[in-house]
């Protein structure tokens, strides 16, 4: 009949005329039916996101030389318009290095006129979630003092703790604030025009740096409006590509002000890449595939339009928020985020009962219906399931999504609402 193999599935068979290339596979912990698998499966965590094909074709470009006058305008062009997406005047500086390779490099770099922090200094950082904690973590190892301000992680932050510590602050040793903007391991949104209003009550001078990852060309970011001083990006959300770049918008520094930068640094050090040449602008060899890439992805949200951009997310996050409000009926599912003009439009965070066991439902999704899922991190894990509904979809995909894990639901004996799907098309249809 078949032949075991190392992967843990058995081949049982191919009917007379079926191409050796459709394979049905029975897992050997399974007791279910073999299933027939084909067709590309969908993704849906918070990140990385799904990489279109056209974007994935720039990458098979052949290398070129990249000290020649081409490919520096290529780079600079890139890194302009990336300064144009979150409507900054400022400059981007590219890093060869995922997000986290950008949090650590905005903290140790200069913003505007002095040093961003320096050893012996203060920096608050709101805990929202994760991916906050883990940047006040990144900087208390460079030596920073960081005060952690507590949040209630279902909810937007709180200012008045906000306030409060500025208003301590006498001997101004807050050099800057450091928020994420849309924490993906909550599914929050945290308004950084309201942070700005705490440092203002405060009367305080802090710089604001925000982490804008999760963002960036997925919903509206008005940076030099709402008065933040320094952002953080990378590529693997909305630019819709692999992991692997990472960037820091700011005003451009002097080198003067750079030699008196109190904490130390080389690779990522911000002012050294001020140069044209792409060399330069990457401290080193620049990645060459990621920026064709780059270019590539680039001309998508360009040709489809912000205003369309902007609001297909919040369409699509609605889409979403009427099949869990179907099925979160029997009282077993419920979005984590309490506040419904705090839920990001770029994924939910979604809250099931405890004895429901998520990594067991996702891997069914992603395993046996071609479906992934994102997991929870941090405190959450285990206890939270985020479905991304960002960038490259469409209508048909994001019904198929919760198709899935409505049947997963379903088989599975999670008790649940049922009609999810139809009020995701109902909502979609505009009903």
């Amino acid at each position: 009949m078949g032949a075991e193999i190392r992967f843990g599935f058995r081949i049982v068979g191919l009917p007379a005329g079926c191409s050796a290339a459709t394979v049905r596979f029975v897992s050997p912990h399974s007791n279910e039916a073999p299933l027939l698998r084909s067709g590309r499966g969908l993704v849906h965590p918070s990140g990385p996101t799904d990489t279109p094909e056209r974007v994935l074709r720039a990458f098979a470009r052949a290398s070129v030389d990249f000290g020649t006058a081409d490919f520096a305008e290529l780079v600079a062009g890139c890194l302009d318009e990336l300064a144009r997406m979150p409507r900054t005047r400022g400059r981007v500086y590219a890093y060869a290095a995922p997000g986290h390779g950008a949090r650590e490099a905005a903290p140790v770099n200069p913003m505007g006129p002095g040093e961003l922090m320096g050893p012996g200094e203060t920096v608050p950082v709101p805990e929202a979630g994760r991916f906050a904690m883990g940047w006040a973590e990144m900087v208390e190892a460079l030596g920073i003092r960081v005060v952690r301000v507590p949040t209630d992680k279902q909810r937007p932050v709180d200012l008045g703790p906000i306030e409060a510590a500025h208003r301590l602050d006498r001997k101004r040793r807050i050099r800057c604030m450091l928020a994420v903007h849309v924490e993906t391991s909550t599914g929050i949104r945290h308004d950084p025009r309201t942070l700005r209003v705490a440092l203002d009550a405060a009367c305080h001078p802090a710089l604001l740096v925000v982490d804008a990852i999760a963002p960036l060309a997925s919903i509206r970011l008005e940076t030099d409006a709402w008065r933040i001083d320094g952002g953080v990006a990378g590529s693997q959300k909305g630019l819709v590509l692999p992991p692997g770049l990472s960037f820091v918008a700011a005003r451009p520094c002097a080198p003067e002000v750079a030699r008196t930068a109190g904490l130390p640094r080389r690779d990522w050090d911000r002012c050294c890449r001020e140069e044209a040449d792409s060399s330069e602008r990457f401290s080193g060899t620049p990645p060459v595939p990621m920026i064709f890439a780059l270019r590539g992805a680039l001309d998508i949200p360009a040709e489809e339009g912000s205003a369309t951009v902007f609001a297909r997310h919040p369409r699509l996050a609605g889409a979403v928020r009427a099949a869990v409000a179907r099925r979160g009926a029997s009282g077993a599912i419920d979005v984590h985020c309490l506040d419904p003009d705090a839920r990001a439009d770029t994924g939910r965070a979604l809250a099931f009962a405890p004895e429901v066991e998520l990594d067991r439902r996702r891997e069914r999704a992603r395993e046996r219906h071609g479906v992934g899922l994102g997991g929870a991190i941090g405190p959450f894990r285990g206890r939270l399931l985020r479905i991304g509904h960002l960038v490259d979809l469409d209508e048909a995909m994001v019904p198929g999504a919760l198709g899935v894990l409505e049947l997963v639901l379903r088989l599975s004996g999670v008790p649940h609402g049922r009609g999810g799907v139809g009020a995701t098309v109902a909502a979609l249809a505009g009903r």
